[in-house]
């Protein structure tokens, strides 16, 4: 960066160096994060005393363009607000939302009617589960539940794209594979939320270290699940006469329970599975984890307030 300097001028060195200093910041010649020179690197090259090079560094600091980082030098600061109110975060978002607005050319009248229909739409106040596979419904279910003290109701894409009233007072979710299709079903100005899904290696490793040479159970309600494991399972190097593969909506087939050293299911039919004690029982969640986070601020808003804002009315 060029600097200039006048030391038989009216202005003391020390404010040529910062004004100097914060022009570039504004400018953009200096980036925040960016460090500046040391104190003797920048004495040494424009021919002024160190003594002055602290003097600007210092009050810039006291103007928050800069920051000191022990040990390290002095850095260029961001200058954004350490912390903002809940109302201040909103004033930020509405204003982002005028500027998209602005962007998109619409006349003000239809931008008032989009945003009463937000504003008129109920508040929701449980989670709906759009999913067509009633097995892997009943999964899901079991598994939110487990998560979220709000109430889960499951309902058939066609069913809610035939039907859209179904959204009011709903936060809509759908697994990772159906998103597109979900997203379809329920219009694209619906807030749509992907569950996470955990990874097979959280529970394949443990799994297969377990029971080496023994008969390994599959078991579920849902015939994906089943093949799924199997795959998987084999990939890992299991040989296929070492797994076991059951359909649990076949009672007939649980016999076979009895010979497995080892049983996977996923969460639903362990909740409904009778395992001889000497058999070990491996549960996979289909849901990450993090899904309860994800669903933690619509379950506060529903104990605080009643309900979540969503769109669900907007077309």
């Amino acid at each position: 960066m060029k600097m200039w300097f006048a030391p038989g001028g009216e202005v003391p060195l020390y404010r040529q160096l910062g004004t100097q200093i914060v022009l570039a910041i504004l400018s953009g010649d200096l980036k925040p994060g960016e460090r500046l020179p040391s104190t003797r690197a920048l004495a040494r090259r424009f021919g002024i005393h160190p003594n002055t090079v602290s003097a600007s560094y210092h009050q810039l600091e006291v103007e928050n363009w800069v920051e000191s980082r022990r040990g390290s030098g002095m850095y260029v600061n961001d200058r954004k607000p350490k912390a903002m109110t809940p109302e201040q975060v909103l004033d930020v978002h509405i204003a982002g939302f005028f500027r998209a607005v602005r962007e998109l050319d619409l006349p003000m009248e239809a931008v008032r009617a989009q945003v009463a229909r937000w504003l008129a739409a109920p508040p929701a106040d449980h989670l709906l589960l759009i999913e067509a596979d009633e097995k892997v419904a009943q999964i899901f279910v079991a598994e939110l539940n487990a998560l979220t003290s709000m109430d889960v109701r499951v309902i058939d894409p066609e069913e809610c794209r035939a039907n859209r009233n179904c959204l009011g007072g709903a936060v809509p979710l759908c697994r990772p594979s159906r998103k597109l299709m979900v997203q379809e079903a329920v219009g694209i100005g619906v807030e749509l939320l992907v569950l996470p899904i955990n990874s097979a290696l959280t529970w394949l490793a443990p799994l297969v270290g377990a029971t080496p040479g023994h008969l390994i159970a599959v078991v579920s309600h849902w015939p994906e699940f089943v093949e799924t494991a199997r795959t998987m399972l084999q990939a890992a190097g299991v040989a296929g006469d070492a797994l076991l593969l059951i359909d649990a909506n076949a009672p007939e087939r649980m016999r076979g329970l009895a010979a497995a050293s080892a049983i996977l299911c996923d969460t639903y039919t362990a909740s409904r599975l009778e395992v001889p004690k000497k058999v070990k029982r491996f549960v996979f969640p289909l849901l990450a984890e993090s899904v309860k986070e994800l669903l933690r601020p619509f379950e506060q808003a529903v104990m605080r307030d009643g309900g979540v804002v969503t769109p669900a009315k907007v077309s």
